[in-house]
């Protein structure tokens, strides 16, 4: 596990970006956390650091925003606090295979969801946040190890 310190929203866009510069070519990524612990705000950040462009809308209303990769495939950010059964997801169209699956509030989705690389637990500490990360599989190992290496996460922390 690693466990950092975002002092502000800065901290958090340059974990957005390290995430984003060292992914593996496929992910699911899940993010866990109260209300307002910042898994939009990091998943937004990722995806800008990934080329995305134009409004990254949170996916609070429409449950799945699908964004086209500047390097190709696609990535999707679910956001499942509103669903009332993991059968929803049936309805969303989820048997295609993006290159990245960012997921909030993924233990609303059960059985449905792929088996997770990297799971990112956000929590308020002070006037920042703190974020666990833990990985769920080899890909998510090699992950963390790159992402360990990062000059930018020790300037943020």
């Amino acid at each position: 596990m690693t466990a950092l310190h975002l002092r502000d929203a800065d901290a958090t866009a340059r974990l957005g970006a390290a995430l984003a510069a060292t992914r593996p070519p496929r992910a699911v990524v899940l993010l866990r956390g109260d209300l307002g612990a910042g898994k939009s705000t990091l998943a937004r950040a990722l995806l800008r650091a990934l080329g995305v462009e134009g409004p990254i809308r949170s996916p609070t209303y429409t449950l799945l925003e699908r964004h086209p990769l500047a390097a190709g495939g696609e990535a999707w950010h679910l956001d499942l606090y509103r669903i009332g059964d993991p059968g929803e997801l049936d309805y969303l169209g989820l048997d295609e295979d993006p290159v990245l699956w960012l997921v909030e509030w993924p233990e609303r989705g059960g059985g449905a969801l792929p088996p997770p690389d990297l799971e990112i637990v956000l929590a308020l500490e002070g006037s920042g946040r703190r974020a666990e990360l833990r990985a769920r599989s080899p890909a998510g190992r090699d992950w963390l190890d790159r992402l360990a290496g990062r000059r930018e996460l020790a300037t943020g922390s």
